[in-house]
């Protein structure tokens, strides 16, 4: 049989390292899958429960793998359905190859069923490369032109395939004028600033009495790099929540988390520097950077695009991190005072007192801090975390602390609630041997994630280590936006749009063969997460927590302190219990050794 234009795209992709992709099927793809199936396993296809789904496995694989993450999807709503996920990829920087099915190419422009202008629908999010396919011919290099663009500019790409091109012969381009013949194979470059610019860097940072680093994503495969200039520097670290995992927590310089989900010494750390090294990071808020004039800057990041539009810097070095890293530590001068680190030092040492203050105050029925404080000592080297967004990242960035080896991730440029779940499915499927811990709030549960324990249920007996957990936060509240809405707003809950209904998450996880745990008492939340790490198959931990825990910001400014007051003047409905537990979480800040446990 002739070689199908579905069997030669699949090869090529094949060719390209392409071994695994997320999706889910429809006539509009069947070509394409007609062949994956003629590949005899070449390439594993992981069929999701939906297409947003698949596409954040592709942007996860990418975040965990350092590959290309592809994801896969037929004609219209099929194709539609990609677009979250891919622009969790996009806000991210992750290569990922989205592949559409589209209508056959007579019908298109007749208004036939199913048919969207796909290239003008994809173009915002895969503006690099985003091209219909309309000939044999043109698929060898419209592959290897979107997989190439896709790793040099770390974009989304997209390939619309017509199915009935799907099934059309193959023909090699000609030798002729109109056709052109690529190749395959992409070499990350070495990408490292002029000497020049590495000197004026060093003397911004060699003036530097109080330094302060700031690392993200670009700082994920320079740990070593990063604490060598830091030590050279006597600098404190913060982290941006995707560079969680780019230092160890365990480090006494590291100030943990920044932002509104960040800690108290990392506010300190931005508020009284006098010098900010910024190292691979997208970091949004301004407002917890230094005040602009307090500190001079110096910014590494791959992306030119991303230099200088967070805070004014002085020199803006385009390149790797490590690399640059390298070529600039030769060029600092060991400071000798190590006062300013020792500073950090000790507000860290002060936070990590409050932190256990405040995850081991007593809830009705849990406090949410407590499932991730208890979790962390649990965790094996080699785990790798995910969280969604929502109340629950709070836990997850303040309390969840990150060891060499491990990683973690989450939805971070785009925040998109239901990342979680695909996130460690992905992760699983990238690392079947390590152990994956899913932080998810009921919220995200509802929206799309109990969709996917079907795909774990489904695949879960193929990993090598069936270690895979899910907590679930089951508060009966979208409680991020709750707190929001009073902090920012000065409007009380708002029950109609913020109360969700109890769903045994824990009976649903055990209905389709894995194992669920249910725990209301805070006394049980350690025992179940060590049977949990122990179990035989996947399991869902449904933790019945406090919705009134407050996921109090690093600094409380004056303007919120009167919305939140605004809302209580208000009458707002959970008022004796947020009253009760902030009280609980400011003692915790105040007085050091105040447990209440009543």
């Amino acid at each position: 049989m002739a070689m199908t234009v579905g069997d030669y795209f699949v090869e090529r992709l094949y060719q390209w390292g392409v071994r695994r992709i997320y999706g889910y099927p429809g006539d509009g793809i069947n070509g394409v899958l007609g062949a994956l199936n003629r590949a005899e396993g070449k390439i594993r296809f992981i069929q999701a429960r939906h297409e947003e789904m698949a596409a954040f496995m592709a942007s996860a694989d990418a975040k965990f793998s350092g590959g290309l993450g592809v994801c896969l999807a037929t004609s219209g709503p099929g194709a539609s359905h990609l677009l979250t996920g891919l622009y969790d990829a996009r806000l991210d920087h992750m290569p990922v190859l989205a592949i559409a099915g589209q209508q056959a190419r007579t019908a298109v422009g007749a208004h036939y069923q199913q048919e969207i202008d796909l290239a003008a629908m994809f173009t915002d999010v895969a503006g690099a490369f985003v091209q219909q396919a309309s000939a044999p011919a043109q698929v060898r290099h419209l592959v290897d032109r979107a997989i190439r663009t896709a790793f040099g500019e770390r974009r989304v790409a997209v390939i619309i395939l017509p199915n009935d091109l799907q099934e059309a012969e193959y023909s090699e381009p000609p030798r002729a004028h109109g056709a052109v013949r690529s190749g395959v194979g992409y070499s990350r470059p070495k990408v490292v600033p002029y000497d020049i610019d590495l000197q004026r860097a060093a003397e911004v940072l060699n003036a530097g009495e109080r330094v302060a680093i700031l690392v993200g994503a670009g700082a994920l495969e320079a740990t070593d790099e990063v604490i060598a200039v830091a030590d050279r520097l006597g600098a404190g670290a913060a982290k941006a929540l995707l560079g969680k995992a780019a230092l160890p927590d365990d480090l006494p310089w590291v100030t943990g988390s920044i932002g509104l989900l960040g800690t108290e010494p990392s506010y300190k750390l931005m508020t009284e520097c006098d010098t900010l090294l910024m190292i691979g990071s997208g970091f949004p808020y301004s407002e917890f950077l230094p005040e602009e004039g307090q500190a001079r800057g110096v910014q590494i990041d791959i992306k030119a695009d991303m230099l200088s539009i967070r805070y004014p810097m002085e020199v803006n070095l385009q390149g790797l991190a490590s690399e640059t890293l390298r070529a600039l530590l030769p060029l600092l001068q060991q400071k000798t005072d190590r006062s300013w680190r020792q500073r950090v030092e000790g507000w860290r040492a002060d936070w990590e007192k409050t932190l256990e203050e405040r995850a081991m105050a007593s809830a009705e029925p849990i406090n949410p801090q407590r499932v991730a404080f208890e979790l962390s000592p649990r965790l094996p080297d080699d785990a790798i975390v995910t969280s969604d967004s929502g109340s629950c990242a709070n836990w997850f960035a303040r309390d969840v602390k990150i060891r060499r080896g491990m990683m973690c991730s989450l939805s971070g440029g785009l925040a998109s609630m239901g990342a979680a779940v695909p996130y460690a499915i992905a992760a699983k499927f990238a690392y079947p041997e390590r152990t994956v811990v899913a932080m998810v709030g009921d919220g995200a549960m509802q929206m799309n994630n109990m969709a996917e324990l079907i795909t774990v249920a489904k695949y879960w007996k193929e990993w090598s280590n069936p270690r895979w957990i899910c907590c679930v936060f089951n508060n009966e509240d979208l409680a991020q936006v709750t707190w929001e809405q009073r902090v920012m707003e000065g409007d009380p809950k708002f029950e109609a749009s913020q109360n969700i209904p109890d769903v045994p998450y824990h009976r649903f996880a055990e209905s389709i063969g894995l194992k669920g745990l249910f725990v209301d008492r805070e006394d049980a939340v350690a025992a179940a997460w060590e049977e949990a790490l122990a179990a035989d198959r996947p399991v869902l931990i449904e933790f019945k927590t406090d919705p009134n825990v407050p996921p109090l910001p690093p600094h409380i400014k004056l303007e919120q302190a009167k919305a939140y007051a605004s809302a209580l003047l208000q009458g707002d409905p959970n008022q004796r219990g947020i009253l009760k537990q902030t009280a609980k979480q400011v003692l915790g800040s105040i007085l050091p050794g105040h447990r209440d446990r009543d």
